[in-house]
């Protein structure tokens, strides 16, 4: 079902969440307060804002465009149903989001590479402009900027969200099994 869905197309398929990330990334790498704190996270803790930040923007669209599945059959077959249709959402977007989580790494690497003067970063930082630096500001502003890419799906129609996370091809399955279920099936 996963692949069905084909989760790496949900990238581009919510354009104003990426505009929202993007946007968010290129201000935050040229902030002086980000550089800051990315200097002085840990990497225990650049994981923890890389978990949360995926987590928020999974949880986001999943909730804001109502793609959990309840059903409301009792039958054990039915809740089976229900916990596979839920489980390939969440791998769906999972994978979609970490798709896009690795493209904002390699976007605003590139883009702090152009824009950021080694010497401001130093004086502000205490510290020289390094490839680890470099490396270490580029994954704390994706961490920030998939915060603003889920802030921006909320721009986006439920039904983009829809396409952008199921295939066609499980959208008319799903609606099928509505109709003959007389479910109550959120896609």
């Amino acid at each position: 079902m996963v692949r069905a869905n084909r989760p790496w197309r949900l990238v581009p398929g919510l354009s104003k969440a990426l505009a929202a990330a993007l946007a968010t990334g290129a201000v935050a790498t040229v902030n002086s307060t980000i550089w800051s704190l990315a200097e002085y996270l840990s990497a225990p803790r650049l994981v923890i804002a890389t978990v949360g930040s995926v987590g928020l923007m999974i949880g986001w669209l999943i909730i804001d465009a109502e793609l959990w599945h309840r059903s409301t059959e009792v039958s054990a077959e039915a809740r089976q149903r229900a916990r596979l249709y839920n489980a390939s959402t969440v791998m769906t977007v999972g994978i979609g989001v970490l798709v896009c989580y690795g493209g904002l790494i390699v976007i605003n690497l590139v883009w702090a590479l152009f824009i950021i003067n080694g010497e401001v970063f130093a004086s502000v930082t205490r510290s020289p402009l390094q490839a680890a630096e470099y490396l270490t500001l580029s994954w704390f502003v994706a961490s920030v900027a998939t915060v603003g890419g889920a802030l921006g799906s909320g721009l986006e129609s439920d039904e983009a969200i829809r396409a952008a996370a199921y295939s066609k091809r499980e959208q008319e399955r799903l609606h099928m099994l509505q109709d003959d279920h007389g479910d109550q099936l959120v896609t």
